[in-house]
């Protein structure tokens, strides 16, 4: 490889990194902060160590340039929501009171104040909160928090670039404010955003910023010419200005298409763009815009959000084909290293060599450096290192773990039929309806409730042998029968269990199908203080026993009331995992399918007669691109089938989505020819139920009446007066009543207030029904 000018030597950079701290500390000091028992100070002081460290170990890596911006509190695009001063005005008494704790409103709610809607970031299982603006918002610039991250990196010695949330990327991502008409534009108010934008980027200048980084990742979506016009008039005024640092533009999480060359021609003076395996056609079309003469490219050419080693054969290639195309080259993963954990170091229980096929945060930061020096240096500079890089990657080929032939041979032989049920809808509804026995507007929760702090001592009593196994199974026991006898005692229709015996709804699966890898300390921030384990799905998948027969049909055995089976389903085993990446999604989704399979025949076979398969991720692992969607849903919305269709006519089966935009997947949903879904709703105001009876969707549905992702207890006013809505554009002998999710982070008190007033909201409105 042609070895470039020490003036032109390639730097090693990335976009963001993980909050939460080796230990999660973060979360630790801020649920601390909520109960009152860790002070702002020291919050404040326990945030600024975690950036500190991040950074010096970035640094200490070979990180050239150590991002600023990307740290929060919570969310980063509440974060931007702050700096621009559009905080709705029902927040604006608590933010101007105290401005952390008015934060927290904004994305927890209050008892008197709804919170934000929250939905996922692009194709993530990362959630933010959405904007909510309208045509009397006024922007206001507040660049406090941004200015003061850059300046504790600088006092470092540290070269730093801040990382803010583009001005188009955040005014698609909002939604009209409540009371604005729904046919509201959020882009419409770009001319007032630009100059608070101007503003920070100044006060940034002033403050030792050499460059800026602007993401504007919803550019790789499909955009209309008046929003690429948009992002153009975006970056013309941008860049012209002259009180600025440096900007790189970044997208990421696919190919920009369109928006590739209106950004090329923008007067900035970098792009940092995503050159992994999903996104590969962006090298091309740089190639056929002429490339970026005069301009940095920053290359994504690390994976940033999987967790497998790199090749990195493969990215020197991808980068000395770019080498010619920019006026320098730097490397990057592709986006920010948010999405993955922290360091495979601290994974003790992975067996040595498997370890090595992986890399988290850590690893991925050393591979960057490594590319940087190779593409610098030349490949003899780093031929110790290909050379591990190439064994590993042949170890993980070669391995026994990732191919087992009984299973290969069973997913080849399904066919179309198997992932049909026996009779259509109406007749299974009839056959549901004399078999339950249920009311008008039966109620449910969605499966899970409180993890309580006894709970988790249970478990990890019995990890460090302080109880025995028997000892912990008589807790489950009792818990479960504390949450049977509670759903009775309130007047719940379909009960379910409580999963006290889960620790997650994806992990708990993963740890009993062969095929997955569990990690100790593989955590990844889902939203706020909510931290999940994804586990890691490295071979093929098989169920060698029944996983929920038993905790099911016990808690059946405590009542007369039909309890619900609880399972994830096969896509959001795959969404909610770290996926292997050496075979097609389709083909992994059918293994996890099969085995599932097998769960809801013994579960149907033990008697129970509702059974749901929970899809939250179905919308959130939608292709970015409208070319690549009907060849995912078909796969995915198969897999779903090929789950659930060998049950009897009788047999209710319902699915869950969450936190996500179904309007555009309602199509899909149809396609799953569930009996029931419960989906998302409070939040958004019914905006589901409404896209549901836009469809012509058929089936039942329960859209939530009660928000589980804030503290604040629902009245029985406000559920009923959702219910209402919800009828509106469900008819009544359809509607379900439920929560949004489940209630595995809520507490009991505000459970059991929460679950009453549901209750009692659906007796309300059936009367006036009857």
């Amino acid at each position: 490889m042609t070895t470039k000018s020490a003036a032109a030597a390639a730097r090693a950079t990335v976009y963001g990194y993980p909050r939460q701290g080796p230990r999660r500390e973060l979360k630790k000091a801020i649920e601390g902060y909520w109960k009152g028992r860790v002070g702002a100070d020291e919050l404040r002081a326990t945030a600024a160590g975690l950036r500190g460290d991040n950074w010096r170990r970035l640094a200490d890596a070979g990180i050239a340039e150590v991002p600023t911006g990307d740290f929060s509190y919570y969310d980063h695009v509440l974060d931007t929501t702050v700096m621009v001063g559009a905080i709705p005005a029902r927040h604006r008494e608590a933010v101007a009171a105290d401005a952390l704790d008015g934060y927290f409103a904004m994305a927890r709610g209050t008892q008197d104040v709804a919170p934000l809607e929250m939905t996922k970031w692009f194709d993530t299982n990362y959630h933010y909160l959405v904007p909510e603006l309208g045509p009397d918002t006024v922007f206001t610039a507040d660049s406090g928090k941004q200015v003061a991250e850059l300046t504790e990196a600088l006092a470092l010695g540290l070269a730093a670039r801040p990382v803010l949330v583009g001005p188009v990327t955040y005014l698609l991502l909002a939604k009209p404010a409540p009371g604005v008409a729904a046919d509201f534009d959020p882009l419409t108010l770009l001319d007032r955003l630009l100059p608070v934008y101007a503003q920070v980027l100044a006060e940034l200048r002033a403050a030792g910023a050499e460059w800026a980084q602007l993401d504007e990742p919803a550019l790789v979506a499909d955009r209309t010419p008046a929003e690429l016009n948009a992002a153009a008039r975006a970056y013309r005024d941008l860049g012209a200005l002259t009180d600025r640092p440096k900007l790189l533009v970044a997208s990421y999480f696919d190919r920009l298409g369109e928006a590739l060359p209106v950004l090329a021609k923008a007067p900035v003076d970098g792009l940092a763009l995503d050159f992994t395996e999903s996104a590969a056609a962006n090298l091309d079309a740089l190639a056929a815009v002429g490339g970026l003469p005069g301009k940095r490219l920053v290359a994504g050419v690390v994976n940033g959000r999987n967790i497998w080693v790199n090749d990195l054969t493969a990215s020197l290639s991808t980068l000395g084909t770019l080498l010619g195309l920019a006026d320098r080259v730097d490397v990057a993963a592709s986006c920010s290293l948010l999405h993955v954990p922290l360091d495979t170091a601290l994974e003790r229980d992975i067996e040595p060599q498997v370890r090595r096929w992986l890399a988290f945060a850590r690893q991925k930061t050393a591979e960057i450096v490594t590319l940087a020096e190779g593409l610098t240096r030349g490949t003899d500079a780093i031929a110790a290192q290909l050379a591990a890089n190439r064994a590993d990657l042949a170890s993980r080929a070669g391995s026994p773990i990732t191919r087992d032939p009984a299973v290969r041979a069973r997913a080849a032989a399904v066919t179309d039929t198997d992932a049909r049920r026996s009779q259509p809808y109406p007749e299974r509804a009839a056959a549901q309806r004399a078999h339950l026995g249920l009311p008008l507007l039966p109620t449910t929760t969605i499966g899970s409730f409180p993890q309580t702090a006894e709970l988790r001592t249970a478990r990890a009593e019995l990890r460090a042998g302080r109880i025995d196994t028997a000892g912990y199974e008589e807790r489950i026991r009792a818990e479960i029968q504390e949450v049977i006898a509670f759903q009775e005692k309130t007047g719940l229709d379909v009960l379910v269990h409580g999963e006290p015996e889960r620790n997650d709804m994806v992990q708990y699966f993963a740890e009993q199908l062969t095929g997955y890898l569990a990690t100790q300390h593989g955590w990844v921030q889902s939203y706020g203080t909510r931290y999940v384990r994804p586990p890691i799905l490295a071979g093929d998948i098989s169920r060698p026993r029944p996983m929920t027969v038993r905790w099911t049909t016990y808690a059946q055995s405590l009542t007369h009331r039909p309890v619900k089976g609880m399972l994830t389903g096969p896509v959001t085993m795959l969404a909610w995992s770290f996926v292997r990446d050496d075979q097609p999604l389709g083909e992994t989704a059918r293994q996890v399918a099969l085995a599932l399979r097998d769960e809801v025949a013994d579960l149907e076979a033990a008697g129970t007669s509702v059974i749901q398969v929970d899809e939250p991720a179905l919308r959130e692992t939608l292709p970015l691109r409208a070319a690549d969607r009907p060849g995912y849903l078909a796969w995915a919305t198969e897999a779903f089938r090929l789950t659930t269709a060998g049950v009897r006519p009788d047999t209710q089966v319902h699915t869950h989505m969450c936190y996500a935009e179904f309007g555009d997947i309602v199509g899909a949903i149809d396609d799953l020819d569930a009996d029931v879904i419960s989906l998302e709703a409070a939040r958004s105001h019914m905006q589901v139920a409404r896209e549901l009876a836009a469809h012509g969707y058929p089936r039942e549905a329960g859209p939530g009446v009660y928000d589980i992702h804030s503290p604040r207890v629902p009245g029985t006013a406000e559920a009923a007066a959702l219910l209402r809505e919800g009828l509106r554009a469900i008819p009544a002998e359809r509607l379900w009543v439920n929560p949004d999710c489940g209630l595995k982070t809520r507490g009991w008190p505000e459970t059991r207030a929460s679950l009453e007033n549901l209750v009692a909201a659906a007796r309300t409105v059936r009367g006036e029904l009857a």
